[in-house]
This record gives C-alpha cells, structure tokens and sequence, in this order.
C-alpha cells in the first residue's frame, strides 16, 4: 500500500513538473513574441541563404534538425494563434470603431502572422539556417502527402480490383455478343489504368522515394502531414487522431473491396 502511494505520488510529481514546464514554455514564447515582432525576426534571418542540393534528397541531419524544429514550430504556433484569438475577443468587445479596438485589431493580425512565420521563428530560435529549414520541411511534406496519395490508391485499387472481378465474372458467363463486347470494353479500361498507374509509379521522382525511405527510419511518412496540421488544432491530439481515423477508414475500406470479390 505504502509502495503503491509513493508511486502514485511520483507520478503526481512529475504530470505536475510537465504542467508548470509547458507553462513556462508558453510563457517563455509569449514573452519573446511580444519583444520580436514578425519585422524585427525577417530582418534578423534576412541573410540566411541556403542552395538545396541538385538531387533533392535530405540527409539524416537534415530530418533531426525538422524533427527537433517541428516541435517548437508547434508550440510557437499555439501561443500566436490563443493571442490572436484573445485580441480579436478584445477587438469585438471594444468595437471595431472604436480606438481599442482599431489597436487590438492590429495585434490581432500581428499575431496571426506570428502563426504563419511559427517556422521560421523556430528554426531562427533554436539556432538552424531558415532557408534550409524550409527547404528540408517542404521535402519532407512532399513525402507525406506522397504517402497520403499512395495509401488513398491502395484503397482505390482494392476496389478496382474488386470492380474487375466482378466484371470479369459477368463477362465469362454472358451469353450474348452484345453484353459481351460491353464489359470487354469496360474490363480494357481498367487493364489501361492499371498500365497508367504503373508507369506512373516507375517515374516516380527518385529524390522523393530516398527521402520517404529515409524519413520512415525516424517515423510514419503520414506524421509530418498530421503534425502540421497540429498547429491550428483547438483540442491537443485532434490533428493526429483524425489522421489515424483518416487511415482506418482508408483500410476498412480496402478490407471490404477485397472480401466483395
């Protein structure tokens, strides 16, 4: 009993340690959003200059340094957008013709650009080149919405691939020429596709296919897509809670295709 209280005592501790933390993180942001308007941080980052390699794939440094930016890009983001959201409040309850309110009107699209340069602030604050920040998140993004892509015509394909042999099924027991040159017809638009999708896939752009096999050493492909979208989510957990229902939906989807065959 004695044991069990102590354990629940330390983990009281340390749920209470994580909450006054990310309080003063918060704090911490705020503070420096209040003193480095988003002029004063394009100036600072004005000379960051980056050429992003000819071949377009990252390296492992590169994926650490989003790894550890994203994070404080999120945080930055939820701080800009709760300000924006208690000056525009301020705004209204002022008035918009009145002088309070023209002023928190003003703060009000200062902090939603505050939201919008979250990555940039980040990168700067944590010490990286801007430039190639950008660079290495938009690669990275292309990944994962390519991986978006990819699971969305899995699922299709499941249901292709049922469609046909269902198809193929009536085709093989028609018993007139007219039904059966009908669905011969169909059936050759989907073998075209099929062909389509599959020369699609070997042009893929190599830079994109190293930088997915890379990133999946670290994570999902699917969470730099889930984890942008973090940064407007009201509720923490939202974004990524729609992506994991995003993805069952996607494979109970593909499941059904397969057993209607």
């Amino acid at each position: 009993m004695r044991r069990t209280l102590n354990a629940v005592l330390a983990l009281s501790l340390v749920f209470a340690g994580c909450k006054i933390k990310e309080a003063v993180d918060k704090a911490s942001i705020s503070k420096d959003l209040d003193k480095k308007g988003t002029f004063s941080l394009a100036q600072e980052v004005a000379n960051d200059k980056y050429e992003a390699p000819n071949d377009g794939k990252l390296t492992d440094g590169q994926v650490q340094m989003y790894l550890k930016v994203r994070e404080r890009e999120k945080a930055i983001a939820q701080v800009a957008k709760q300000e924006a959201q208690e000056h525009a409040k301020k705004a209204d309850a002022a008035g918009q013709k009145s002088i309070g309110g023209f002023i928190e009107g003003l703060k009000t699209m200062g902090s939603a650009a505050d939201m919008l340069t979250a990555d940039i602030r980040a990168a700067h604050d944590l010490g990286y080149n801007t430039q190639e920040y950008l660079w290495v998140k938009a690669q990275i993004l292309a990944v994962s919405t390519s991986a978006m892509g990819q699971k969305m015509a899995a699922t299709m394909n499941a249901s292709m691939d049922s469609a046909y042999a269902n198809m193929k099924k009536q085709y093989d027991e028609a018993k007139d020429e007219q039904t059966k040159a009908m669905l011969k017809q169909t059936l050759d638009q989907y073998d075209q596709t099929r062909k389509d999708q599959a020369a699609q896939q070997q042009q893929e752009d190599p830079a994109l296919a190293y930088n997915r096999q890379l990133l999946t050493k670290y994570e999902s492909t699917l969470n730099a897509y889930a984890n942008e979208m973090a940064k407007w989510e009201d509720k923490p957990g939202e974004a990524q809670k729609a992506m994991q229902d995003f993805q069952k939906d996607l494979d109970k989807a593909a499941q059904d295709a397969k057993k209607g065959q």
